[in-house]
């Protein structure tokens, strides 16, 4: 028995969500409609629909991207120097990275070619080494 045949719309939209810029694309729209919510909604003030960290809810202590939330909110209001105090670490390192892989991310989709970083075993250690020592810092100090 023969398989019918889609539509050719049905046929162009399978296409569309597997063309390798679609990924990048849709994760760039929900980053959108997230910071759309977060730039009305002050994280330093209790009362909002904010997930709370469950490292820090588990334990009390503060992991390597404790702030973040916080973090982008000032940044997005242009308070740098509270965005700093907010994670240091995530604002100098962190969002330099993310900002290049998801850049990379997309700039490949948008050439028909899939992009999947490796940061290998160094980089990983690497990573991982300074998550730690942010983490453990950071929970020292106070």
């Amino acid at each position: 028995m023969k398989k019918p045949v889609p539509s050719p719309f049905i046929a162009r939209v399978r296409a569309t969500v597997k063309h390798p810029a679609a990924p990048p694309l849709a994760a760039a729209l929900v980053a959108a409609g997230g910071a759309v919510y977060l730039f009305g909604t002050n994280p330093h003030e209790g009362g909002h629909w904010l997930p709370r960290c469950p490292f820090n809810w588990a334990t009390g202590l503060l992991c390597p991207a404790c702030g973040g939330t916080r973090m982008a909110y000032d940044l997005m209001h242009g308070d740098f120097s509270t965005a700093l105090h907010d994670n240091a670490a995530l604002l100098l390192l962190g969002v330099p990275a993310a900002a290049y892989f998801a850049g990379r991310w997309l700039y490949e989709g948008l050439r028909g070619r899939r992009y999947s970083p490796n940061l290998g075993r160094r980089g990983t250690v690497a990573l991982l080494t300074a998550a730690v020592v942010w983490a453990v810092a950071r929970n020292l100090t106070g």
